[in-house]
């Protein structure tokens, strides 16, 4: 009997080292508002230099139509983590509540069911960092800038409890460094890796060594981009040579994907890098840019290699979507997935020659007032009112719009996405208006219209947000702005009153400069009372997140009341919003006192009476 069991116990460690040997290891890198032409390997642009994501191309494919889920970053990264397309589960946009994507099954989850280690670096934007173990990743090390992040491991790999971890490395080399002692620890275990690098985003921030790499006259802007897509690049190269190192290269699976096109703010101003604006990526020879569905905003650098199982030096022809990374991972570790769970496909039998037909039919996206269709080399871009149909094959810049000439082509493509945006959360071709901005950015890149002298919108910190331009200043309103809705001086009092019903307004002011933690103590009546939102970003931040937000609920009354709330924020606050609940229109604002660490009050009374 014990050497039957004994057997017994050797066979299953046996089968089940030897299905660990059968799957690979899958990293993800995920590089932030990375333009299409910043890649050596691409061709397109002489001054970038990544010569180990070129070498990993140069193992596996360089997909010459890779695309991202949207041209903004929380969508994207929900759309990459689930496999399933963002607005399924209501995720539209920056804005969007993250109650949908809470409620999903991430990739994480699935690959630590099945016995895969994971790991999240970088930049997440999905939620509190404190809680993406929530979301299936073992080990965090959320560091994305000069500050405190997230994390329970250190740069030795090593555990330690959740909490802040002061940063000790540049926040690219640090998440590097962390990865790289994370697979020397599980070099005998099947990981996962998501090494989402906050590059180039702003805050423009590389270290003087990667500047130096790029010497000689050149837009400052410019020269961030080159420097910390550079870092980037020794991450890729410190990941590739540890992997080595552990006899791993041919057992792992690696991806690269920008997630969405470099903001231009057509002008690629080369404005102070404390401003937020171009950040000196490049998106050539594609047209469009971040927050448009044009092919600048959302077709992306995309690399996938496993030496030894893909084909070295492909340049993959047919077009495919980060939405494929979750499918890919899932079958290769033989993870059971339910019908209609992921809307990607396995890429490795396309990309081994195995099945030469096109992966996808079809790539749909929408996104706010924007949507559109690829399918084979017919693409159809809607944007508000507006239609436009290319031919990807003979016009990749998107120069000729061919809807009149093709009339026919560009129903049929309308209604193949009418009908699949009727799955989406809300439904239909779009999810609100188109904003000035966008309109704007249409009518320079796909009208040929001259573009509007620059000003202070395109460097405005709310233009990463598809929300409605705000209305102009008034001295009555010192300063402060309304987003969704419009903001009146009357008897007193701010009125702030919404114009769409699924958008909640908020107040909003930039240009501040108060030493963190800031108390916040605001005077007001609302008809209803409900939850009431203050969200910031400091000076080290270059975008709102959900964990840098507090709320609480407005006392259901229709009388003046004073709030006092904290705001519990590292240096210096910048930015603010107040979004009362959704069905507050009409919120009456008396007062709003900020008050800083250690320094004088700001206040803003509109009651000129008190």
């Amino acid at each position: 009997m014990k050497s039957t069991l004994g057997i017994l116990c050797a066979f299953w460690v046996f089968c089940v080292s030897s299905q660990a040997a059968d799957r690979p290891n899958i990293i993800v890198f995920y590089t932030d508002d990375h333009g299409h032409g910043d890649l050596g390997v691409q061709g397109v642009v002489k001054d970038i230099r990544t010569p180990n994501v070129d070498a990993l191309a140069a193992s596996g494919a360089r997909v010459l139509h890779g695309y991202s889920t949207a041209p903004q970053c929380v969508p994207s990264r929900g759309g990459l983590m689930t496999g399933k397309f963002q607005a399924r589960f209501g995720l539209e946009d920056n804005g969007s509540s993250l109650e949908g994507f809470d409620k999903e099954t991430t990739i994480a989850q699935r690959l630590q069911d099945a016995g895969y280690i994971t790991a999240q670096f970088g930049k997440w934007h999905l939620g509190p960092t404190a809680e993406i173990t929530r979301h299936g990743f073992k080990h965090v090390f959320a560091q994305n800038g000069d500050r405190p992040f997230s994390a329970n491991i250190g740069l030795d790999g090593k555990d330690r409890p959740m909490s802040d971890l002061p940063n000790e490395l540049y926040h690219i080399e640090g998440c590097s460094r962390a990865a790289a002692s994370l697979i020397e620890r599980y070099k005998d275990t099947p990981f996962f890796l998501y090494i989402a690098y906050r590059a180039p985003h702003v805050p423009l921030d590389a270290p003087k060594k990667y500047l130096d790499r790029f010497p000689g006259p050149m837009a400052e802007r410019r020269r961030q981009a080159l420097a910390m897509l550079s870092a980037v690049d020794d991450g890729v190269g410190l990941v590739m040579e540890t992997l080595k190192k552990c006899h791993l290269t041919d057992k792992t699976l690696i991806f690269l994907i920008g997630d969405n096109g470099a903001p231009l703010k057509i002008h690629k101003a080369d404005t102070p890098l404390k401003l937020n604006g171009w950040d000196g990526s490049l998106n050539e020879p594609l047209n469009g840019e971040k927050g448009m569905l044009a092919e600048g905003g959302m077709h992306v650098p995309f690399v996938v290699a496993w030496p030894g199982t893909i084909p070295g030096g492909q340049a993959y022809p047919h077009p495919v979507s980060a939405l494929d990374v979750a499918a890919t991972a899932s079958a290769l570790a033989g993870v059971s997935v339910k019908p209609g769970d992921l809307d990607g496909v396995n890429l490795v039998p396309y990309l081994k020659g195995e099945i030469k037909t096109a992966p996808h039919e079809a790539l749909m996206w929408r996104w706010s007032a924007q949507s559109a269709i690829r399918e084979g080399k017919w693409k159809l871009l809607r944007g508000g009112d507006r239609e436009y149909l290319y031919d990807l094959d003979a016009d990749l810049e998107e120069k000729h719009d061919l809807a009149a000439q093709y009339p026919e082509i560009a129903k049929r493509l309308r209604d193949r996405l009418q009908a699949w945006t009727m799955e989406l959360q809300p439904p239909g071709l779009a999810n609100g208006n188109m904003a000035q901005t966008w309109n704007e950015y249409f009518d320079y890149y796909l009208e040929g219209k001259p573009a509007a002298p620059l000003r202070d919108k395109f460097v405005d910190e709310e233009e990463d947000k598809p929300h409605a331009v705000a209305a102009p200043e008034s001295d009555d309103a010192q300063g402060w702005q309304v987003r969704n809705g419009s903001l009146a001086v009357k008897d007193g009092a701010l009125v702030l009153t919404g114009e769409n019903k699924a958008k909640a307004p908020f107040l909003t002011r930039s240009k501040l400069d108060l030493p963190g933690p800031v108390g916040v103590t605001l005077r007001a009546k609302a008809k209803q009372g409900g939850k009431t939102t203050l969200a910031w970003r400091t000076d080290q931040q270059s975008d709102f997140t959900p964990e840098n937000s507090v709320s609480f609920d407005w006392p259901t009354s229709g009388e003046w009341q004073e709030v006092r709330a904290e705001l519990p924020l590292q240096g210096n606050l910048i930015h603010l919003r107040i979004t009362p609940a959704t069905d507050s229109s009409g919120l009456e604002v008396q007062s709003i006192e900020l008050q800083g660490k250690n320094g004088k009050p700001q206040i803003w009374s509109f009651d000129l009476s008190r």
